[in-house]
Parts: C-alpha cells; structure tokens; sequence
C-alpha cells in the first residue's frame, strides 16, 4: 500500500489543530530565559518540555536542528529523541535543515532525512534551490515515493535574500519565480485531485508586497506555505493578508519564540499554542 502523501496528512492536520506551526529553536538566550543553563542537559530540559506541550496540538512542530548539533552527536541524538516524542504524540515535523547539493550528495541528503526505512526520518524538511531547483530532484522525488514532504525556500524575510531572490534571469523570471514554478509543476497532480501538494514553500510572513512585486502565483502553486515570523518577528494577521492573499488556506504560520517565551511551564506553552491557533484559525477561514 502506498503511504498516504504528506500534503493530504498536512491538510488533514491544519484542518483537525489549526493551521499552526511551532518552533522548537533551544538557542542560548531562549533556554537562558526559562531559568535553564545553557548547555546539552539544559537544552534536553527545553527541548522535551516542549515536546510534551506541543504534542497533540499543533498541526505540526519545526525543530531547527542546527540548535542541536552544535552539541555533536549527542545533541543529534536529542534531536531524534524529540522527534520519536513527537511521532508517538501523531504531531507531524518539519525539520529545517535547509540541505541543497547536487547529484550524489542531495541523494544522500535525501535518505538521511526521508528515506523509507530511516527509523528516524521526519515528515518533511526544508531545502535550499540555489543550486537550481533542479538540484532537489533527489529529495524531491523520494519524497513523492514515501509520502514525505520538503519546504522549498522562496522568499526569506532576511534583508540579503532580496539580492538572490528578486533577481531576474535572460527570460525575465525571477530567481523566485523559477522556483514557484518549479514547485507547480511537481504539486500538478495533487492539485488536480484537490489535494494539497507535498513540495511547500517558505514565503516569510514579513516580505510585504514582494510576491505582488515578483508578479507570482503562490495559490495556483498548489502545496503548503510554511509562514515563518508570525509573532516576535513582527508578522501579524494584516502582514499575512498582504503577503498571501487569495493564497491564505495553503499558509502554514510558524510561530517560535511568540510560543516559546511563554515557558517552561507545560501548561502556560499550551495555551500560548491554543491561543495564536485560534488566531490563525481564523485568518485563514474563508470568508463569507
């Protein structure tokens, strides 16, 4: 039997918990300001509370992982653990880990993160096209075969981004613009089944008119939208509107440090959860 297709499992979890996305992201000063010391068993402390807080919650949970391997292989190993907590809660992750190579090495990549029979492998990881998309095939391809997902970077709402991304090729296109296609193209099926589509984007939920700008199509794309900003980094409801448009029932608001600065207690994290879910909730709902 052929696994059910990430996007179907996303849409089926947005629609059940809110279109919500939650950070875990244990950096120094987060930790430091739940009363934690900052080092491997502080971070495990962190990280496994919010595994208790998160799981069951929320549509799904973004571990940034590069927060755990600045501990070596014992902060991977705390990693797995908190996404083996997550699987068993039936909260789906995204890893962000923003792999892009080419060839062999992407192919690598790829198994280590989605293959069929890594016991530790996630839902769906972020990727990096500025190798070209065509570079991603590997990870784009065996994420088709065993239902997972990748999160495709689009339009970043770092300053610098502007300088890659807005730029434009001999045949007028935008860099962002070749991967917005790029990513249609690989959601057509799904689209055409009114499925969501399991090659995402992340769109920052801060890049104001940007997409208008760019003259891109983000609903006719077809997958997810990973919205990472909402909160602390100064998105809102109205910069979600702006920026998304027509395209709003595909966004997927991640929300880290909002959510994170309401710990350590569990319950305190769960209703931080609840709360900017509901917000989301109705942002997204159609309107009238």
């Amino acid at each position: 039997m052929s696994p059910t297709p990430f996007g179907v499992r996303l849409r089926a979890a947005m629609d059940a918990h809110g279109p919500l996305c939650v950070g875990i992201d244990p950096h120094q000063q987060l930790v430091e300001s739940w009363g934690l010391p900052y080092s491997l068993q502080g971070v495990e402390r962190f990280a496994l509370t919010c595994v208790e807080a998160f799981g069951g919650e929320v549509a799904c949970v973004k571990p940034q992982s590069a927060f755990f391997e600045v501990f070596g292989s014992r902060g991977v190993a705390l990693l797995e653990r908190v996404q083996a907590g997550l699987r068993e809660a039936g909260t789906l992750t995204i890893l962000d880990v923003k792999r892009g190579d080419i060839g062999s090495t992407m192919t690598a990549y790829a198994e280590a993160f989605l293959g069929q029979d890594n016991p530790d492998a996630v839902d769906a990881i972020t990727v990096s096209p500025y190798l070209g998309y065509g570079s991603l095939r590997p990870a784009l391809d065996l994420a088709a075969t065993t239902g997972r997902g990748v999160f495709v970077l689009a339009l970043t709402s770092n300053p610098e981004g502007a300088s890659v991304q807005h730029a434009r090729g001999a045949g007028g296109r935008s860099v962002a613009g070749e991967v917005v296609a790029g990513a249609a193209e690989d959601n057509a099926a799904a689209r055409r089944a009114g499925d969501l589509g399991n090659v995402g984007l992340v769109v920052g939920a801060t890049i104001g008119d940007a997409v208008q700008d760019l003259d891109l199509d983000l609903r006719s794309m077809g997958g997810p939208l990973l919205a990472p900003g909402v909160g602390a980094q100064g998105g809102t409801a109205e910069s979600l509107r702006q920026v998304f448009g027509a395209a709003l029932p595909q966004v997927l608001p991640s929300s880290s440090r909002e959510v994170l600065s309401a710990g350590p207690e569990v319950r305190a994290l769960r209703e931080a959860v609840r709360r900017t879910g509901q917000q989301m909730r109705a942002l997204v709902a159609p309107s009238d």
